[in-house]
């Protein structure tokens, strides 16, 4: 089955837990969000040192699971995840220019923002992240 992003988190959103207030409800979002993470993490050990290959089919889910929290976390601050997806495609072509991986496009140089104080980008100083 192909989904539509925006039909999906607009689904999303009928299948949510209401929270007393935003700060819990946000709470909820990003604690859901580090928790599948967490499972799609030892979904893959178990797979790669247990040698549990039945166990990829959790990965997968869990991914699913991922994409609910993150669907979620937009729709609490209101922001369309088909846009952010687009943004991110714009970052990484930016850093990629070359069409592929490459260590030094990897540095980010020029291609990550910073989120706070007065700098609108963060430097590399040295193959470091600086600011």
């Amino acid at each position: 089955m192909s989904v539509n992003i925006k039909e999906y988190q607009e689904t999303c959103k009928m299948t949510a837990k209401k929270c007393e207030n935003d700060k819990l409800e946000i709470c909820n979002w990003g604690l859901g969000l580090a928790g599948e993470a967490g499972d799609v993490v030892s979904c893959i050990k178990k797979v790669v040192f247990h040698e549990n290959e039945m166990i990829k089919d959790g990965i997968r889910e869990n991914v699913g699971d991922m994409m609910w929290y993150t669907a979620m976390i937009c729709n609490f601050y209101d922001w369309s995840l088909d846009e952010i997806l687009g943004e991110n495609l714009e970052k990484l072509e930016k850093r990629y220019a070359s069409g592929g991986f490459s260590l030094k496009e990897a540095q980010r140089k020029g291609t990550m923002k910073k989120w706070s104080g007065t700098d609108s980008e963060v430097k590399i100083v040295g193959g470091v992240e600086n600011g």
